[in-house]
Formats: C-alpha cells, structure tokens, sequence
C-alpha cells in the first residue's frame, strides 16, 4: 500500500507497489550515485520491504529503502528495521534530501520494529550519527549455513537506532540472520 506524506515529492511504498520503472529508476539511481559499484545483490537486499523515494522535477532525486531482518540478542531475537540502499542523486546532494529519505525510514523503524540497523560508509555516517544512529561497539556475528561466524569486518560500520525496545547493550553481541552476498 502506498502512503502519501506531508513533505511534498516524497512518498513511501512497499516493493509490491512500486511499478516497474519505477524500480528501474531506482536500480539506476544507485547506480549512479554508487559510481557503478552497487551489485545486484545489494539491491535485492534492498527489496521485499518499505521505500521511500523524493521526486523532483528531473525524476528521481533520492531514495531508501527498510527490510525486516532478525537478529539475536541477550537471547532474544528482535525485529530489525534495516535500512538498505540510500542514495542521492549527486547534482542534488547536500540539500537535505538524505535526511528527508532518511526521516521516513526511521519513522517506519521507530513504530514497527523493535531496533534500527544500518551499514555506513564513512561519508554516509555523518549523515547517521547527525541523526541519533549510534555506532555499534559491541561483536556481530551471523547465523551461516554452516553455523555462527563473526563479522569483525561489520564492527565498526554498523549503527543501531533502538526502537520499540530498550537500547541493545554491546556487552552482548549482536548474532544477525544470514543472507547471501554482503551480510550486513
């Protein structure tokens, strides 16, 4: 179901209603502003859950996208907003765009899941942390095919937003579900 938004040119959408080309728009926005170096199978990550896109007047501008995820913590597995291919178009960057992206994600993390999760580049974590995203300081680690691996290349670039739930305590780790290609 598409859901209209107060900010004028964005609007947010689940995959299942986002047409075709739409779709290819926003494969070719990433692209362009990835500089090609966004595979295929990051953008299937970034399917199967809510997006948000900002039109302006020479198409699309910027997008983002959240899919659920689960992930184990103290014994308990939460409900993971996490949040997938964000981009701007890069003649519009700096203009709040990212933040306008941004907001509607975090308002479908806030009311529908019990955390926020992210994986950061350096440039895309000033954007983050601006926005209350803190760092994860604790050990990640994934359910594998062949059991529990850590992720000690994930410590470091991946922030959190609590949610529903208290604040995850990096005491413990944080043991995310697997998926091919990148797993965070």
């Amino acid at each position: 179901m598409t859901t209209a938004s107060p900010a004028p040119g964005l609007r947010t959408a689940h995959t299942a209603d986002l047409t075709p080309a739409e779709l290819r728009a926003a494969r070719a926005l990433l692209d362009v502003a990835f500089e090609n170096d966004f595979r295929d199978g990051d953008w299937e990550h970034g399917l199967g859950g809510m997006h948000a896109l900002v039109h302006d007047e020479a198409g699309l501008a910027a997008h983002g996208s959240v899919v659920m995820r689960r992930a184990r913590h103290q014994g308990r597995w939460l409900r993971v907003g996490y949040v997938e291919a964000v981009a701007v178009r890069p003649d519009v960057r700096r203009t709040g765009l990212g933040g306008r992206v941004m907001g509607a994600l975090e308002r479908i993390v806030d009311r529908a899941y019990d955390l926020g999760a992210l994986s950061a580049s350096d440039d895309g974590a000033r954007l983050y942390t601006a926005r209350g995203w803190q760092p994860w300081t604790g050990r990640i680690h994934a359910l594998s095919p062949d059991g529990i691996v850590h992720l000690p290349e994930e410590e470091g670039t991946t922030y959190v937003r609590p949610a529903l739930a208290a604040p995850p305590d990096p005491a413990h780790e944080l043991l995310f579900d697997w998926r091919d290609g990148d797993v965070l």
